[in-house]
C-alpha cells in the first residue's frame, strides 16, 4: 500500500539538537504527489519546521507505532494558512476523515490545544518526498 493511500502516518521533525520528534498525523494526498495534513500552529511540530524543513514520514497505526513492512522516507516540508493548497488539504481531510473531523476539534478546544489558545487545524502542512533512488 502507498503512503498516500494510509490513515495515518508518522510525521518526524528534528529539534535543532537533531534529535528526532515523531507524531501521528492524518495525511491526505495531493494531485500532484504531495501530502498534505493540518495542525495548529505553535505546536512542537510547526515550531520546528520554522528551523528546518527536512522531514522523514513513514505508515504508522493511530499511536504513531509504524507499520511492519514499512519503510521510512524523507522530504521537505512547508506549512501554509491559505490559499489554494490550504482549501485543498481541508477538504480532502473532511472528505476522509469525516465525523471525526468534528470529533478531533471538539476534543482539541477542551483539550492541551485549546488550553494553550491555539486554534484547531488553523495551518496545513505539505510534505513532497524526495525522488526514491
Amino acid at each position: 500500500m502507498a503512503l498516500a493511500d494510509e490513515k495515518y502516518m508518522s510525521f518526524t521533525t528534528y529539534r535543532r539538537s537533531g534529535e528526532a520528534v515523531s507524531s501521528p498525523v492524518w495525511l491526505v494526498p495531493l494531485d500532484d504527489g504531495r501530502l498534505g495534513f493540518w495542525t495548529a500552529r505553535g505546536t512542537g511540530k510547526t515550531k520546528r519546521l520554522a528551523h528546518t524543513a527536512r522531514v522523514s514520514v513513514q505508515a504508522s497505526d493511530s499511536r504513531g507505532r509504524l507499520k511492519d513492512g514499512s519503510a521510512p522516507m524523507t522530504g521537505t516540508a512547508t506549512m501554509v494558512d491559505s490559499g489554494a493548497d490550504f482549501d485543498a488539504v481541508k477538504a480532502a481531510i473532511r472528505a476522509k476523515y469525516g465525523v471525526m473531523t468534528t470529533v478531533t476539534k471538539l476534543l482539541a478546544k477542551l483539550g492541551p490545544q485549546g488550553r494553550q489558545g491555539l486554534t484547531y487545524a488553523d495551518t496545513v502542512v505539505l510534505v513532497t518526498l524526495d525522488p526514491v533512488s
